[in-house]
């Protein structure tokens, strides 16, 4: 991976973007992509669509979302202590004992989630599951007085953000999901406008996939693409307790994912493997027998139809403040869609 992308997508990662809260890392995609891009537009929505070679017949869409799932404060007790509501889907386990950042208009306001110590639990208590209207976050208040004075109902709430490699080209942070993804459409789009292209190509960073795929619904209606491209995580199965009978053997480092069902265009599909095959690029498959639960299933329908595709990164540790993926996969997912953006042309026939 090149140094300046390495660092765009760290700083993707230490940029908070809750659903609806987005402005932020939508500011980091603006920069980056000002020095490459032929248009960048911010819709009404939040969605900011980076375009190239505008006046080609043939539209083509990246999208990648970029929120992620958080909290949002909705109550500051007497003592203030603060409680939320979730932003997306969360295993509420995965909130206990974590640091937890809110932020506010003059910035991020660090605090902590916890709950009675273990010594002090009765049998009962250790034994009953964890519920997340029962969690409150501390940060330090002497009261609802000192607190309100610098939260506010509405804030929105992040696990700390962090970025940390590991061995074997391996890296883990809060936001993977689903930075990304994000990443990967913007890389594959600098790297594609490097050769001639015969398409239209929109690499979007879409809002508020995490609470029912609300930006490419939006974005998509815009371009209105004859091909769409959605980036994803997928569910790493290569460790413990995980069934590959029904979830399949998707492995870090084993590159993209590509998806295979109904949800996906069959031409789009065997474009991507055939591209991989040509350039002896390590890909991997799996299948979704169901309207897939990501920017894909938005893509498929918008308008009277887009032919659509799913690429995605293996991540181990969904939703959780550890989710770990594979550097090396993002780098052959933004190679394998430069490719195809730079092959497709208005002859291509994607009608099943």
């Amino acid at each position: 991976m090149e140094s300046g992308s390495h660092d765009f997508l760290k700083e993707l990662l230490l940029t908070p973007s809750p659903s609806g809260y987005e402005r932020p890392i939508q500011d980091v995609v603006r920069s980056y992509v000002a020095g490459f891009a032929d248009d960048v537009q911010t819709d009404v929505h939040g969605n900011v669509i980076v375009g190239k070679n505008l006046e080609a017949e043939c539209r083509l869409m990246f999208a990648g979302h970029c929120d992620q799932i958080g909290l949002l404060v909705s109550q500051i007790d007497e003592s203030g202590f603060i409680y939320t509501q979730t932003i997306g889907g969360w295993d509420p386990i995965q909130l206990v004992g974590q640091r937890m950042t809110i932020w506010t208009a003059s910035g991020g306001i660090p605090g902590v989630i916890a709950r009675k110590p273990i010594h002090l639990l009765k049998d009962e208590e250790r034994k009953a599951p964890v519920k997340t209207e029962e969690l409150w976050i501390d940060i330090g208040a002497r009261d609802k007085e000192d607190a309100a004075s610098v939260i506010r109902i509405g804030d929105p709430v992040t696990l700390e953000l962090g970025y940390q490699e590991l061995r074997n080209n391996m890296a883990n942070s809060p936001g993977m999901d689903n930075r990304t993804g994000l990443w990967i459409v913007i890389e594959a789009l600098r790297r594609a406008a490097a050769g001639p292209l015969k398409c239209s190509l929109f690499a979007v960073s879409t809002v508020q996939e995490e609470i029912g795929l609300r930006g490419a619904k939006t974005s998509a209606f815009g371009i209105d693409p004859h091909v769409a491209i959605a980036v994803d995580v997928t569910h790493a199965t290569d460790c413990p307790t995980i069934d590959k009978r029904q979830q399949g053997e998707i492995s870090l480092g084993g590159g993209p994912v590509i998806y295979r069902g109904p949800n996906m265009n069959h031409v789009v599909t065997e474009k991507l493997i055939q591209h991989c095959e040509t350039a002896a690029l390590p890909y991997q498959l799996a299948a979704s027998g169901r309207a897939t639960p990501n920017d894909a299933n938005m893509l498929q329908v918008s308008r009277a139809g887009v032919a659509t595709g799913l690429v995605a990164v293996p991540n181990r540790y969904m939703h959780s403040a550890v989710e770990t993926i594979s550097l090396d996969d993002l780098d052959r997912a933004a190679d394998l869609l430069a490719a195809f953006a730079r092959e497709l042309s208005p002859d291509d026939d994607f009608t099943p």
